[in-house]
């Protein structure tokens, strides 16, 4: 979502920012009593290194140094504590000071400093606290020798089997209780694997005997078998009952209820689901052992069909008997069958101003089956009273798109395939797609797409995205005056680019690796490739059956010529993390699309083209505003009434090309936890890139791609932004200045250093700028609004 604002607004933001700043030069200590103090840092000394970053935490939250723009927020906004924004000062207690003392001591006796002791001391200085924690480690203790006590012969060799798989306790090794209570934690999930279902964390114990002197310590692992029992039970899946209450979590009335099979029955209370795709994805089968694993990956499943408000763990009962084994019941909630959501955005710029209208109906089950029906449609309207002084109020140009999905939680193909479900619920998506573009006084295109697609996880990082069926039908209607006047300038691609009719049959493909990782805040490298090919079983048939040609020469099916293309495009980004939530993220996002057969740069299909410019790559430019290469309207067209009027026709559609290279580096910053409600975070970027057309075009240099002219021809902006995280989305802005514009030459190109005197004032920059681009204003900064992270 985005929306463009008028530069007095663009003003107004940049003094908020300008006054959050001076605000955070504030007194940071005016509302403490004149017996407070405010903590202000920690010390530590004495500590390795490995642990002095860990050893900070183990201070007391409430002695943990603010924040400045938290604090700065909390003293705004949250008078006399009445509003939780922002966070309180850390005014120093002693008695936190002392706790914290002992928790530093406790934490590094854990990591094998046994003779450890912490001092602490408190510095004041303008009512401004240093705590200093002072540690005389003493000698590291080591492990010299590890025993066990496994009194259940199957446990033990279990045990013996995997301990060098997971353990990270060695003889020699640093004595840690971390690491003993990660070994106990890895061997419980070990045994709840293997059928241990009564099995618990307490049966293992460690026992340890230190040698002072040495600095060395003899551990002894104990695991226990129950009380009056001579070993662990293992456990096997007996039946399962699955009960789906109504949408109100209520089990009352009359309910569907099917004996699906010897170990299933299924109780369906809303009347709604089929037992199979419910089915399909427990994992826990009848005479199978008891395994946790799998009882995370059946609610973990269950929960991604995307149609249940509720998957708890399953209960399980055991048997009267002595066979050990288990009846599970799965009680499921689901949603509302039916929902519909509205969307709305109002977009504003000098004298640009429309909306756009958004409306998605869901049916999560249609069938019966858990199959989703998806019904989009999206209205946008723009008005152009700037270019248009003569019928203001007149629409430029609007979009209508409809569409319709049904999405099957499984994989529907005539082929068999085994059932993908173990890192995530594989989808078979039918979908159908109608556009409606309309451009005042140029042209009226009509696009209807129609494709099947699979979806699904190879593993948690590695996910597949296949559409082996894409038709594609697009048609043009080009505004008879517009056509003449395009011709007339010799503009002839532009005019049967837009306005002829093709089609085409092809198919894509996507990868993504660690999509799992976008919300974290670790070190890790993301990944996105897409391959479209287009048209190549058409021109087989073609060539079989030799059909005739066009005018142009291109083959044709049924009298309509088709495309023939291929076009991919990456989204290559590495992330790394500076600890809590500061990341610097480095993206790369190349692409290219090449027409080739029965195409060529003005005939293959429109909608294929890239563009660039808007909320989520080149953020100091409106979208479709940027490029091709060094492309200058004001020269291509030159100055005058017809050139006027041929630059205003082709607005937003001239500017594309069919190669891509765009790169972005973002800092990714936590201002404060809590305002209004939001946790806000800041970031400071810079985006560089452009598009280009594959090959030379008649008058029109410095448009194609060249690697001797990549730099000259790229654009450059930087700029800040604020994102207000919600939790379940986050909303944007972004502030971005235009620093490179590549449609200038030579050093005209930096247009903020030239022209810096003309942020917010016009100028003799400003004024030919608009004297020679037919009234259209040089704007050097652009607000982007938008839901979610630009990437």
């Amino acid at each position: 979502m985005k929306a463009y604002i008028k530069p007095n607004v663009y003003r107004l933001a940049i003094l908020s920012i300008l006054l959050l700043i001076i605000i955070s030069g504030c007194s940071l200590t005016r509302r403490l009593a004149p017996n407070q103090a405010l903590v202000r840092k920690i010390t530590i000394k004495g500590v390795d290194k490995e642990f002095s970053d860990a050893a900070v935490t183990y201070v007391d939250k409430g002695q943990q140094p603010n924040n400045v723009i938290n604090l700065q927020f909390y003293y705004l906004f949250s008078k006399n504590g009445k509003r939780d924004i922002g966070e309180p000062p850390a005014i120093l207690d002693s008695g936190l000071v002392e706790f914290s003392r002992i928790q530093i001591e406790q934490f590094l006796q854990n990591k094998g400093y046994l003779k450890a002791k912490v001092a602490d001391s408190i510095a004041i200085k303008k009512k401004k606290a240093e705590l200093i924690f002072t540690a005389t480690e003493g000698p590291m203790f080591r492990i010299r020798k590890i025993e066990d006590t496994i009194y259940d012969k199957k446990v033990k060799n279990l045990y013996m089997v995997n301990r060098p798989r997971f353990s990270h306790v060695q003889p020699g090794g640093r004595f840690d209780t971390d690491s003993l209570a990660y070994d106990r934690d890895e061997f419980y999930m070990i045994m709840k694997r293997n059928g241990y279902y009564d099995f618990y964390r307490q049966y293992i114990n460690f026992t340890y005997d230190s040698t002072f002197m040495s600095s060395v310590v003899d551990l002894k692992m104990t695991i226990d078998n129950p009380i009056d029992k001579p070993a662990h039970p293992v456990y096997t899946i007996n039946n399962t009952l699955i009960t789906i209450s109504n949408s109100a979590g209520r089990t009352v009335g009359k309910a569907d209820t099917i004996q699906v099979d010897s170990q299933f029955r299924f109780v369906d209370y809303s009347h709604k689901f089929k037992p199979k795709p419910v089915i399909t994805y427990i994992f826990q089968r009848k005479g199978q052992l008891y395994d946790i694993d799998k009882q995370t990956l059946t609610t973990s499943r269950l929960s991604e069909l995307n149609v249940f408000r509720n998957v708890p763990n399953p209960i399980y009962t055991k048997l009267p008997d002595s066979t050990n084994r288990l009846n599970s019941k799965i009680d499921i909630v689901p949603l509302k069958r039916m929902s519909d959501r509205v969307e709305g955005e109002f977009l504003f710029n000098s004298g640009q101003y429309g909306y756009n209208l958004g409306n998605t109906f869901t049916d999560r089950n249609v069938l019966n089956s858990a199959a989703i029906l998806q019904i989009k449609a999206n209205w946008s309207v723009l008005f152009d009273n700037a270019s248009n002084k003569t019928d203001p109020g007149a629409i430029e140009n609007q979009d209508l798109r409809l569409g319709a999905s049904l999405i099957y939680p499984l994989i529907i193909s005539p082929f068999d395939f085994a059932l993908p479900g173990k890192y995530g619920v594989p989808h078979t998506t039918f979908s159908s797609n109608y556009q409606l573009f309309y451009e005042k006084g140029l042209v009226q295109r009509t696009s209807i797409i129609n494709s099947i697609t699979y979806d699904f996880a190879e593993t948690a990082r590695k996910l597949h995205t296949i559409t082996p069926i894409d038709i594609e039908f697009s048609r043009g209607v080009i505004d008879p005056a517009a056509e003449e006047e395009l011709l007339s300038k010799n503009l002839y691609a532009y005019s049967y680019l837009i306005g002829r009719t093709i089609f085409t049959s092809g198919s894509q493909y996507t990868y993504q690796y660690n999509a799992i990782e976008l919300n974290s805040f670790s070190n890790f490298i993301y990944f996105r490739g897409n391959l479209d090919v287009g048209g190549n079983t058409l021109a087989l048939l073609s060539k079989i059956f030799n059909t005739p040609r066009d005018t142009s020469g291109a083959r044709t099916l049924a009298g309509r010529a088709f495309a023939q293309y291929a076009k991919t495009e990456f989204d290559f980004r590495v992330y790394h993390s500076f600890g809590g939530e500061r990341q610097l993220i480095f993206r790369i996002n190349p692409g290219i699309g090449i027409p080739y057969g029965n195409s060529n740069t003005t005939n293959w299909i429109f909608e294929k083209e890239f563009y660039t410019g808007g909320a989520n790559d080149m953020r100091g430019w409106l979208p479709r505003t940027l490029g091709p290469g060094q492309f200058n309207r004001a020269t291509f067209y030159g100055v005058g009434p017809g050139a006027d009027s041929v630059r205003t026709r082709l607005k937003y559609l001239d500017q594309f090309g069919e190669v891509k290279l765009v790169s972005n580096l973002e800092y990714r910053y936590k201002l404060a936890d809590n305002f209004f409600g939001s946790k806000l975070k800041g970031a400071f970027f810079i985006d560089a890139g452009n598009i280009w057309r594959l090959n030379k075009q008649p008058n029109d240099p410095n448009v194609e791609f060249r690697f001797d002219n990549i730099l000259q021809s790229s654009a450059m902006d930087i700029g800040t932004g604020l994102r207000f995280d919600l939790g379940f989305f986050v909303f944007r802005l972004d502030a971005a200045l235009k620093f490179k514009d590549p449609q200038f030459n030579g050093s005209e190109q930096w247009v903020l250093i030239d022209h810096f005197s003309e942020l917010f004032h016009s100028g003799a920059f400003k004024a030919n700028y608009e004297a020679t681009n037919s009234g259209d204003t040089y704007n050097f900064l652009q607000l982007n609004f938008g839901i979610g992270m630009p990437f």
